[in-house]
């Protein structure tokens, strides 16, 4: 059974469907030829009957008025006690109790064994009705069916082939309209298999499944086209990116193995020990990104926000000189469903990225609302450009195409704290900041009612 289901599936839809019609054709006609067959018998024997009860009535009326069942006897008319034996004179036919007591009823009888079984069937029909003394006779019809065998084979094996050749004709019939009908589609798929990026599929003016198909298939080109530009751009933004401190690395490398001095080979270690702590940020971030863009984020948990953000602050104002960090946050908790490691990253790359374009000051405050928490990100640097805020978002963008070290930066921070707060129901935004500088607002949804607690001292 499993291969034979094996075998099906292998099969064409159009095998499968012309084979199914033809199957059902054949059941359906089949059925119908033996209902037929039997409607056949139903007809023949009903045609004997009405001329064999003529026949019994004429006899049954001359028995009552008093005629001689010797005369009237013979041939296709017999006349029997009740009981079955014989009052005509002839001998006793060779019926059962049973039928005896079928025919009294009133109804018919087939019977192969009264005049031999060489003869073929008789049909048999009685009646009851009394004498002139009042004893009640059974008159009894009988008649020949002639052919009535013959018949009934001759419509069988019509019926029987007649089927057979109808359920070929709806097979190929079916075969014909279904490969027409899978036409469009086989051009369809051909046409998807060479079709030129950015270019769609025709979509008909009818409103059927043909004209969906196109839609769906032209859907999934626009995804595949864009998926194509992703990665081509990403591909080649990460190639340059990860090209320049290889390159670095690669130059002052070879730079201390011509000159091998000391002094100089202590500063070359610490440029390419700079350079691959930018290069592992770097790869990092793009790890980062991608399981972030892939949907597979850490189980979340609850995070009370206040801490984790204090402590960010807490963790850039220890790096050393330059714009300090201010926090403005409540006073009580506010916790929201997120990873720990996520909400870092995405508050360590918000102030980073304010402190890399900052002069003096980078704040941060954290505003909690009924169903979510704001958390915005002011400095007072140069801003971002009004046609670039909804980019800034973008990885590898840069308002200016700065790469260098100590400002151009990655262009991943703002892109991974896009994907990681996006993941959790959150969004993401650039303004202007009071400051004259950047704001980047985030907001995430918190998991109910906000109840402000006391924090613990």
């Amino acid at each position: 059974m499993r291969q034979l289901r094996a075998w099906w599936a292998r099969r064409t839809l159009q095998f499968r469907t012309s084979a199914v019609a033809t199957l059902v054709a054949l059941v359906g006609l089949g059925v119908l030829a033996h209902i037929s067959v039997g409607l056949i018998s139903w007809l023949l024997i009903e045609s004997v009957d009405t001329e064999l009860r003529t026949k019994v009535g004429t006899t049954a009326r001359q028995v009552a008025a008093g005629a001689v069942p010797n005369r009237l006897a013979g041939g296709e008319i017999r006349i029997l006690d009740t009981a079955g034996a014989p009052v005509d004179g002839l001998p006793p036919p060779e019926l059962t109790s049973w039928e005896v007591s079928a025919l009294k009823s009133g109804e018919g009888l087939l019977d192969s064994s009264s005049y031999g079984v060489d003869q073929g069937l008789y049909r048999w029909v009685g009646m009851v009705v009394p004498d002139p003394a009042g004893s009640p006779r059974l008159v009894l019809g009988a008649a020949h069916l002639v052919g009535h065998g013959d018949a009934l084979r001759t419509a069988g094996r019509a019926l029987t082939l007649g089927p057979i050749l109808a359920a070929g004709a709806v097979g190929i019939a079916t075969w014909l309209v279904v490969r027409r009908s899978l036409r469009p589609v086989e051009r369809m798929r051909l046409a998807a298999v060479s079709l030129p990026e950015g270019h769609r599929l025709p979509v008909s003016d009818a409103d059927d499944e043909l004209r969906a198909l196109a839609v769906a298939l032209n859907e999934m080109l626009a995804r595949r086209d864009g998926d194509t530009e992703w990665l081509r751009r990403f591909t080649g933004d990460a190639a340059h990116e990860l090209r320049n401190p290889v390159a670095s690395i690669r130059a002052q490398a070879e730079v201390a193995v011509v000159h091998p001095d000391p002094e100089l080979a202590h500063e070359t270690l610490q440029d390419i020990a700079a350079e691959a702590r930018r290069l592992s940020d770097l790869v990092d971030g793009l790890l980062a990104l991608a399981r972030a863009e892939s949907g597979s984020q850490p189980q979340h948990q609850p995070i009370e926000l206040v801490s984790a953000v204090r402590a960010a602050a807490d963790r850039a104002n220890l790096r050393g000189s330059g714009p300090r960090v201010r926090v403005t946050a409540p006073t009580g908790t506010v916790v929201i469903l997120a990873g720990e490691a996520e909400v870092g990253r995405v508050l360590d790359n918000l102030i980073t990225n304010a402190l890399r374009y900052a002069r003096a000051l980078v704040r941060v405050s954290l505003l909690p609302a009924a169903e979510s928490v704001r958390l915005v990100v002011d400095d007072d640097g140069p801003g971002i450009p009004a046609a670039h805020r909804g980019l800034v978002f973008d990885r590898f963008h840069r308002v200016q195409p700065d790469r260098a070290r100590g400002t151009g930066g990655s262009g991943l921070g703002l892109a991974l704290v896009a994907e990681a707060v996006r993941g959790r129901g959150g969004s993401v935004q650039a303004a202007e900041s009071p400051e004259g500088g950047a704001r980047i607002e985030v907001r995430w949804p918190l998991p109910g009612p906000l109840r402000p607690v006391p924090r613990q001292q």
